[in-house]
């Protein structure tokens, strides 16, 4: 039996919820963005002044949390069904949760200049 210590929700319901809430940011984020390049002559005026609106870099942030919070469910599910051993179970869980947490701090750093 696999314990759920290190899952996101702590349970099955939670990490189904999870999946779906943040399908749906990256959905709109993808629309948006897509509607966004093909009804707008791109430069780099307009997509700096795109990802100058505070509002879109919320909605950007959103996504990027998202984004983190699906991969790692998804992740998670998948080495907990295809590595059965815990030590080398643990191990790739880590590196991937590291990995999404730079991305993370990385994407805040891009959004917000810190």
């Amino acid at each position: 039996m696999v314990s759920s210590v290190t899952n996101l929700g702590r349970s099955g319901v939670y990490d189904w919820m999870v999946q779906r809430v943040s399908a749906y940011v990256l959905a709109l984020y993808t629309i948006f963005l897509l509607g966004f390049v093909l009804t707008t002559d791109i430069s780099y005026d307009t997509w700096s002044g795109l990802f100058g609106e505070t509002w879109f870099r919320i909605f950007s942030l959103m996504a990027l949390v998202a984004m983190g919070a699906h991969a790692w469910v998804g992740l998670w599910t998948v080495t907990t069904d295809y590595i059965k051993p815990t030590a080398p179970r643990f191990l790739v869980q880590a590196a991937c949760g590291a990995v999404m947490f730079v991305y993370v701090v990385w994407g805040v750093q891009i959004l917000w200049g810190l």
